[in-house]
C-alpha cells in the first residue's frame, strides 16, 4: 500500500487546521501552570496587601468591641459603624481579588493564548458515554496525569520538608517572643514558604507544558491525504484550476482576435510575430496594441486582417519590439512613437489614395527609429 493511503499522520497539522481547533476550543493548556501563577499570585498578593488588610480588620474589630450603649440600642448607629469598618476592608481585599485574578489570566493563556469557542461550551452526548469515561480514565492522558500527581507530591513534599527543616529553630523561636511580634513573624514565614511551595510547581510545569504543546500537535497530525484534500478545498483542485486558466485563456484570445477587423495596420515578421494597431484620433493619445501573436496565432491574425481589409506591413524589428513591449489593450512604450508614427502615417496616405483623395505614398522606410534597448 502506498505511504500516503497508510492512513497514518505523519504530517504537521496546516495553519487552517490549527485555526479551525482553536475555534474549537482545541488549543495547548497546561493546568499545573495556571494552578502556580494562581497560588503564587495568592502569595504575592498576600505579603502585598497582607499588612493593609489585616489592620482595617483590626481596626474594625477594635471598633465593634467598643461600642457605646446608645450605639447598641440604635440599629442604624450600629449600621453604620459596620459599614465605615468594612469600607475600610474593601480596598485591601479587592486588590488582593485583582492580582490573584491577572495571575489567573496570564497563567491559563500564556501557552495557548486566550480562545472563547461556543462550540467547545455545548454539551456532547459522547461526554456522558460510560463506555469513553473508561477510556479516559484508563487511557494514556489519564496515565500522564497520575504521573504528574505523583511527582507532584514527591516535589511539594520535598520542598516542605526541606522548608521545615531550614526553618525548624525558628518555628520553636516563635515562644519565646512577644505578641504581636511572634505573630508577625509567624505569618511572615507562612508566607515564604506557602510562595517556595508555590514556586516548586515550576519544576512540574517546565515538563507539563512543552509536553502538552508536543500532545496538543501530535493529536492534530494529519496524513498525507488530508493535506491534499484540505488543499483541494482551499486552493482548489489543481485540474478544475487548469481547466479555468484555460477557458480564461482561450475567452481572451477569442476577444482580443475580435478586435483584430477594427485594427488600421497589422505589422508583421513576416513568419513568426504580428501586431495588431488601432489609433483613434479623435480620443487623442497613444496608439494602442489590440492583438499580438506568435507562429501560428501570427497566422491567424494575418488571416483575420485579410478577410477584413486591415493593411499589413512586413517590418520584423518593429513587430519583434512591440511583441516583447507592449500589452494587449494597453499603448504603446513612448520609446516606440516616432517608429508607429510613420507607419501609421504610412496606412493614412495609402487609405487617402484608395479613396482617390491623394497621391500613392512613398514606400516606408525599412529601418525606422527603434531604440537599441528595444532591440530584440
Amino acid at each position: 500500500m502506498a505511504e500516503s493511503d497508510s492512513g497514518e499522520k505523519t504530517e504537521e497539522p496546516t495553519a487552517k487546521k490549527l485555526t479551525d481547533a482553536r475555534k474549537k476550543g482545541q488549543i495547548a493548556r497546561s493546568k499545573d501552570l495556571g494552578t502556580m501563577f494562581v497560588l503564587v499570585g495568592s502569595a504575592v498578593a498576600m505579603m502585598l496587601m497582607g499588612s493593609s488588610l489585616v489592620q482595617a480588620l483590626s481596626t474594625m474589630m477594635k471598633r465593634l468591641f467598643t461600642l457605646s450603649r446608645q450605639e447598641t440600642m440604635d440599629v442604624h448607629a450600629l449600621s453604620n459603624v459596620v459599614l465605615s469598618g468594612a469600607s475600610n476592608v474593601v480596598f485591601p481585599m479587592l486588590a488582593i481579588f485583582f492580582i490573584i485574578i491577572l495571575a489567573a489570566f496570564i497563567g491559563n493563556t500564556m501557552l495557548g493564548g486566550m480562545a472563547f469557542s461556543w462550540e467547545a461550551m455545548a454539551p456532547k452526548a459522547n461526554r456522558l458515554s460510560p463506555l469513553a469515561g473508561f477510556k479516559r480514565m484508563f487511557g494514556v492522558q489519564a496515565a500522564v496525569e497520575l504521573l504528574k500527581s505523583i511527582l507532584k507530591f514527591f516535589v511539594v513534599f520535598f520542598v516542605a520538608f526541606t522548608l521545615l527543616s531550614g526553618l525548624f529553630e525558628q518555628i520553636l523561636g516563635l515562644s519565646l517572643e512577644a505578641i504581636p511580634i511572634n505573630f508577625d513573624h509567624a505569618v511572615t514565614m507562612l508566607l515564604w514558604m506557602f510562595l517556595a511551595l508555590a514556586l516548586s510547581i515550576g519544576i512540574i510545569v517546565a515538563i507539563d507544558a512543552p509536553y502538552q504543546v508536543w500532545n496538543h500537535t501530535r493529536q492534530l497530525k494529519m496524513t498525507k491525504q488530508e493535506v491534499k484534500d484540505e488543499y483541494k478545498s482551499t486552493e482548489g483542485n489543481p485540474e478544475i484550476k487548469g481547466r479555468i486558466k484555460q477557458t480564461q485563456y482561450e475567452m481572451s484570445q477569442r476577444r482580443m482576435m475580435s478586435e483584430v477587423p477594427n485594427s488600421d495596420v497589422v505589422i508583421t515578421n513576416p513568419t513568426h510575430f504580428s501586431v495588431a494597431l488601432k489609433y483613434d484620433p479623435n480620443v487623442g493619445g497613444a496608439p494602442k496594441l489590440v492583438a499580438k501573436g506568435l507562429d501560428e496565432m501570427a497566422m491567424h491574425i494575418r488571416t483575420i486582417a485579410k478577410e477584413h481589409g486591415v493593411e499589413i506591413i512586413q517590418s520584423p524589428a518593429l513587430a519583434r519590439s512591440l511583441y516583447y513591449t507592449a500589452e494587449v489593450e494597453q499603448d504603446i512604450p513612448e520609446e516606440l512613437y516616432a517608429a508607429v508614427a510613420q507607419v501609421l502615417a504610412f496606412i493614412f496616405q495609402l487609405n487617402e489614395h484608395k479613396k482617390g483623395r491623394g497621391k500613392r505614398p512613398t514606400p516606408l522606410a525599412k529601418t525606422l527609429p527603434i531604440p537599441e534597448e528595444f532591440k530584440y
